[in-house]
């Protein structure tokens, strides 16, 4: 058998993950990563919560655990990464660039110095070899995270098992619960890689001052001021403040531009309003899991965010690294920062990052 190294979050899906390697004969040896320091903010610091269920699901395996910090490839490489990102009016997804830096290089670089064969997590997702590695869609669909996992390359995924891929979280929650663990009913994370689930606009405030500016509808009317364009996304509704004005219709505004240039925010009114919606996408920072480009045109499915259902497109290389995708049907808040990923069937086969919604 392998010698795994498991990263455990102190979520339930990593431990239902150690549980299945220790009942499959693997030598295990379990990492607990903390990478964020919170002494920044009093009182708040989950990762103790998280370490103690840790703990607690390795004693009742009796296996390992270590803990690690990798804090300071975390700011250089993911952290830095996101505030460049919101500076410049986009909106990252740091989760994606956690898997690819963190979870799946430093970790893994950690795991195989210390004599490991593979690393092991608890995401949502599957791998087969057809020659090369590929990456395959959570048995689970309302789960699956090969979204977050689609930067990861060969030599990553080949060293790389996700035990739970095959089964529903309902049967991960069942196991936990028959085992023992006292995780079994924990609610799932929904923050910020690392960081965890804060305030977002006051969180960003600290390391990015916004710059207050005024909010116009598209066609140039002045209604009222933001607080900094950092802290708004495209779609966005909550937070504007602008409900109520006079001579408008009651549907609430969504921001469907962001103007860098003037510092002007652009809102229009109604959940579909047509300026929410475009067909074709430019993007940048291509990455292909297979290692090289398929064959372009090519035709498949794409989603820009997670648990969008699947959306059919074609994909066209304007220059190295870059391309255009066009949907067959409109797709609503295309936003600049998040990725887009693309599927043949269960195969996710790479995504990049979106530059413009056209």
């Amino acid at each position: 058998m392998s010698q795994v190294f498991v990263g455990l979050s102190g979520g339930v899906d990593s431990a239902v993950a150690a549980l299945l390697l220790k009942q499959a004969g693997h030598q295990l040896t379990a990492v607990f990563m903390k990478n964020w320091d919170e002494d920044d903010e009093a009182g708040y610091c989950p990762s103790e919560a998280d370490l103690a269920d840790a703990r607690g699901v390795c004693d009742l395996l009796n296996i390992e655990l270590q803990t690690v910090s990798f804090s300071t490839e975390y700011w250089n490489r993911v952290f830095s990464y996101f505030l460049d990102e919101y500076q410049a009016g986009r909106t990252p997804n740091p989760d994606i660039t956690c898997n690819q830096e963190i979870k799946f290089r430093a970790f893994l670089d950690y795991a195989l110095d210390r004599g490991a064969d593979v690393i092991a997590t608890g995401h949502y997702a599957r791998t087969d070899s057809n020659g090369a590695a590929r990456l395959l869609r959570g048995r689970d669909s309302n789960k699956d995270q090969t979204y977050f996992l689609h930067r990861l390359d060969q030599s990553q995924l080949k060293k790389s098992l996700f035990p739970i891929g095959h089964l529903e979280k309902t049967a991960v929650r069942e196991m936990a619960t028959r085992a023992g663990f006292r995780n079994h009913d924990k609610k799932d994370s929904t923050g910020i890689c690392f960081i965890g689930e804060r305030k977002f606009s006051d969180f960003l405030s600290r390391y990015l001052p916004g710059q207050p500016g005024e909010i116009r509808t598209l066609d140039g009317a002045l209604i009222g001021e933001h607080q900094g364009l950092v802290f708004y996304t495209i779609g966005q509704r909550q937070g504007l403040g602008i409900g109520g004005k006079k001579h408008t219709p009651g549907a609430p505004w969504y921001v469907v531009d962001k103007d860098m240039k003037h510092n002007i925010l652009r809102v229009a009114q109604g959940v579909d309003h047509p300026a929410l919606f475009k067909r074709r996408l430019h993007a940048s920072q291509l990455h292909w899991i297979a290692g090289q480009p398929p064959e372009m045109p090519l035709a498949c499915s794409a989603r820009i965010r997670y648990r969008q259902s699947d959306q059919p497109c074609s994909v066209t290389t304007t220059a190295p690294g870059q391309a255009l995708v066009e949907f067959q049907q409109s797709q609503r808040a295309i936003t600049p920062g998040q990725s887009v990923v693309f599927y043949d069937d269960e195969v996710c086969l790479g995504g990049g990052i979106i530059d413009t919604a056209l």
